[in-house]
């Protein structure tokens, strides 16, 4: 199928919902999923049928949580914050499986909402999802929750692409923004996932964007001297990594928190952590 082909699918499974929810992260796909479904019933006529839920804590980006929150005002989309600081307490000691029983505390949660008041609860799943490990993914499928990216035969470059298409000026700029990831992802399995790591991840990599890069991730590894943060940037953005601005760079880090700061010569890759599982 072409992507006006899967748009139309797209269009015919939300219509199907009847009423809808969309666990609204702020990110890239769940920005399109919202966007789209609060286009596709507007032109319904029964614009009140979609509504978001956000999961905030000190797991996720502080910044993603206020963009969920200003575009479902701009988009006039029912939006409900729910505290999901309760699951650190569940997975501190961080396991292979740490996605799944997040996602199933957090789905659990938000279906339970969506039950009660009639709706499907959808999350951004899509096609490319399934070829990286994510067992959050199960998770979600034991729950029973909708994955309509996915039914549609979407994957990330259609999501991008008609997300740019977009005349919601806030969500099309979207289609630009780097892929994210919750910042647990930072922490290697097996190590404590504590509220104080979580904050030391977020400030250096704001600090980073600060700075201009992209794409980057900055790990938070335990050492017996302390902690330890690893930067993973694009390749072409390692080459502007200068001797006075790494000195720099390390310096703002190390206020972060860390002991030590170092740059991951392999670049950024996604699911790079999965490597250290088990």
């Amino acid at each position: 199928m072409n992507l006006d082909e899967k748009l139309k699918r797209l269009e015919e499974i939300i219509t199907g919902y009847g009423q809808m929810i969309v666990a609204f992260s702020g990110g890239v796909d769940s920005t399109f999923l919202l966007t789209f479904a609060a286009k596709v019933f507007a032109e319904a006529g029964c614009p009140d049928n979609v509504a978001a839920m956000t999961a905030t804590g000190p797991q996720f980006a502080a910044d993603e949580s206020e963009y969920a929150e200003a575009l479902c005002e701009k988009i006039s989309v029912s939006h409900k914050k729910l505290d999901a600081l309760f699951v650190l307490d569940k997975i501190r000691d961080n396991p292979a499986d740490r996605c799944y029983h997040c996602k199933k505390e957090l789905f659990a949660m938000m279906k339970a909402r969506a039950d009660m008041v009639g709706s499907v609860l959808a999350d951004g799943t899509n096609l490319d999802d399934l070829d990286d490990y994510r067992p959050g993914y199960r998770a979600i499928q034991e729950l029973g929750v909708a994955s309509p990216l996915k039914e549609a035969g979407m994957t990330k470059d259609d999501i991008r692409e008609a997300l740019a298409m977009m005349d919601v000026r806030e969500a099309s700029e979207k289609s630009h923004t780097p892929a994210f990831a919750c910042l647990m992802t930072r922490i290697p399995f097996g190590e404590e996932i504590t509220e104080e790591k979580l904050r030391m991840i977020y400030a250096a990599e704001e600090y980073l964007k600060s700075r201009g890069f992209t794409q980057l991730r900055v790990r938070c590894h335990d050492t017996a001297g302390g902690y330890l943060a690893r930067i993973e940037l694009e390749p072409d953005e390692m080459e502007e990594m200068t001797l006075a601005g790494a000195a720099e760079i390390d310096r703002e880090i190390r206020g972060c928190g860390f002991s030590f700061v170092t740059i991951d010569l392999g670049g950024y890759e996604k699911g790079k952590m999965n490597n250290l599982q088990g």
